[in-house]
């Protein structure tokens, strides 16, 4: 078997651009009316999503198999079960909001020369690349290598590249998108949310962006998703996010994702030519990008060891995914770790803040799959794959991801998370945009665990009782915000709740980054409340293991340690007025299987060698901020 890797597609991208200046490129329905949903005075509940996912609109999904529709997408993440290439599909348990996020690059176009019928085919270059993909399987990957190959080349058969054809194309995708979104968006009960991926990658470095608007068809059908053919960077993309702002009223924003892939040019020291970053360059990137995907199926972008020495747990999801950008054409070099992982780019920003006064990597963290199957699908006993040619199945383990490479990746690399948490005041796009916007979100891998942190001067013990998240609110700021200056040193209240139907909680830590006087960046990384405390002890600096209960013959595992709840009031003890730095917080599950081990079970097969059979889920809220005095 050969899972099909998503590549760079700029190339294919000629013709699909943006109409602005109030003229809309079809007409413009009137937005329906929308029931008014009552907005709480703050966050009550948090909202489970997913803010990444393709349907067989996107090139590459496509031609790896995917039959699967925005409306099947849709109804999947809602809890209704679909019909796949692999059997029924459904969801333990839906989600509260969607975003599709297809390859705004080629959108629709292999769908497109897939269904024309063979007679209406001169070009026998396309008419070979329709009979491979109708044959499927490997095939059909022979297609999808040669069509890439011949984009960058500048080859492309002129009738596949034809820019009038492929922008009527996009036109009748996206409205066909919109339509389905505005079927299935029901406020007050499930958000459909609008969106498209920005799939920049220069010499195979991801510097994708999934765009996410808040507004309905009425202003989204205004424009069309906009691609990355041959850009440098993303200011393109910020054009055309303040191109539509002027033009509808609307707002967007951008989330950059798989930082981890990018050979450190997600989040660099510098401009795209090596210059000085300015004020303005940095005030620009924070307008448009609030927050980034730390986690989701091509592995996690928190940490790494080679960064963070110190942290035993800084290795989750590495594993594959840490050798080289996505199609491998390029391998890893020590020195680009620093561009790509999240705790390090949050240092970075405190470095760029001190030098410009603006911090541009003021980020919030938030969690998504990646999923080119349009099935929202994170639980390890319920994955349906990164690509619909990799469903459960006896050898999708040990799977070549990237066939004739010999630093190649295996299948069982895939993780499958993550999710998007939101603490909106509403199920609504508005209220889930909003809280976006305010970086009030955090991530997970998978499991749903109810987390929240606020930041304040005089917090204590006692105000975990009674309504303790109105008490966070009035006196400190949530997760996302930044603190003012105050008496003594910041307090964290933090509480973490397990998941209802998941593992047990192993242990809740702060994680602190710092610039010190010197302008050099530390890290520091704080157990502040763990599961049997009076058993459990630090010693040398590390907290005592929690155990494991996994049992890979029956891929099960039992909540006989842990804990159901955990919560604390955390004050620093490090603390210095006069240094910038940032607090998240980090929650880890006890040990559970990984979809690698139920397989095994569901199967009968062998573990893939050198996989990961078992791993402690996690959590990553979004930081606080502390400035000092100006």
């Amino acid at each position: 078997m050969r899972l099909v890797h998503s590549v760079a597609l700029g190339a294919l991208a000629l013709g699909v651009g943006l109409t602005l200046a109030g003229q809309p490129d079809a007409p413009v329905q009137a937005a329906a009316a929308v029931p008014a949903v009552k907005q709480d005075p703050y966050p009550q509940k948090v909202l489970w999503g997913d803010t990444h996912l393709h349907t067989a609109n996107s090139f590459d999904a496509f031609t790896a198999g995917l039959r699967l529709g925005p409306e099947d997408a849709l109804r999947f993440a809602r809890g209704e079960e679909v019909t796949t290439a692999g059997g029924k599909a459904k969801l333990h348990r839906p989600l509260d909001f969607l975003t599709i996020a297809d390859h705004s690059d080629a959108i629709g176009v292999t769908a497109d020369l897939y269904n024309t019928p063979e007679d209406q085919i001169a070009d026998p270059t396309l008419k070979r690349w329709r009979a491979m993909m109708h044959q499927g399987g490997d095939a059909a990957y022979g297609a999808f290598r040669e069509m890439v190959t011949a984009a960058s080349k500048g080859t492309l058969p002129p009738d596949f590249a034809d820019p009038k054809r492929m922008r009527e194309t996009a036109r009748r995708v996206w409205d066909g998108q919109l339509d389905a979104v505005e079927r299935y968006n029901e406020p007050g009960k499930f958000t459909a949310l609008i969106g498209f991926e920005y799939s920049l990658q220069p010499k195979g470095n991801t510097l994708h962006r999934n765009v996410i608007f808040r507004d309905g068809a009425d202003k989204a059908r205004k424009v069309l998703p906009f691609p990355s053919d041959g850009k440098k960077g993303p200011e393109p993309l910020w054009d055309y996010m303040d191109a539509y702002a002027r033009a509808t009223g609307g707002q967007t924003l951008a989330i950059p994702h798989n930082s981890n892939l990018s050979n450190g040019m997600a989040f660099l020291m510098s401009d795209w030519d090596g210059g000085q970053l300015t004020a303005e360059m940095n005030r620009r990137r924070a307008a448009h990008e609030p927050l980034a995907e730390v986690t989701q199926y091509k592995g996690d972008s928190e940490s790494h060891p080679a960064l963070s020495r110190n942290d035993e747990f800084a290795d989750f999801g590495d594993a594959g995914w840490e050798n080289g950008n996505a199609p491998l054409t390029t391998l890893k070099q020590p020195g680009m770790f620093g561009g790509e992982y999240l705790r390090e780019v949050l240092k970075r920003g405190l470095l760029l803040e001190a030098e410009t006064g603006i911090n541009p990597y003021m980020l919030g963290l938030i969690g998504s799959s990646d999923s080119h199957t349009a099935l929202a699908s994170t639980e390890e006993d319920n994955f349906h794959g990164k690509f619909s040619n990799e469903a459960p199945g006896a050898d999708r383990g040990n799977a070549v991801v990237n066939p004739g490479i010999k630093e190649g990746r295996i299948g069982w690399q895939y993780q499958s998370g993550g999710l998007a948490a939101v603490w909106a005041t509403a199920n609504t796009r508005e209220a889930i945009f909003d809280a976006m916007q305010r970086r009030e979100v955090y991530a997970t891998t998978g499991p749903r665990m109810t987390v929240r942190v606020f930041a304040g001067w005089d917090f204590s013990p006692r105000d975990l009782k009674g309504d303790w998240v109105r008490t966070g609110y009035a006196r400190g700021v949530p997760m996302g915000g930044a603190m003012k200056p105050g008496k003594g040193a910041p307090s964290l209240l933090i509480s973490a709740l397990k998941d209802p139907i998941g593992a047990n909680l192993d242990r809740v830590q702060v994680i602190k980054g710092w610039v010190d006087a010197q302008g050099e960046p530390h890290e520091q990384i704080y157990d502040v409340a763990w599961s049997a405390p009076g058993r459990r002890k630090i010693v040398g600096g590390k907290l005592a293991p929690v155990g494991d209960t996994v049992n890979l013959a029956t891929a099960t595992y039992r909540n006989s340690i842990g804990a159901a709840a955990l919560s604390t009031v955390w004050r620093d003890p490090d603390f210095h007025a006069d240094q910038r730095a940032f607090y998240y917080v980090r929650v880890l599950e006890i040990p559970t299987p990984r979809w690698v081990a139920y397989d095994m079970v569901r199967f009968g097969t062998k573990p893939p060698k050198g996989a990961r059979l078992k791993d402690q889920e996690r959590a990553y809220t979004s930081p606080i901020w502390y400035r000092p005095q100006s």
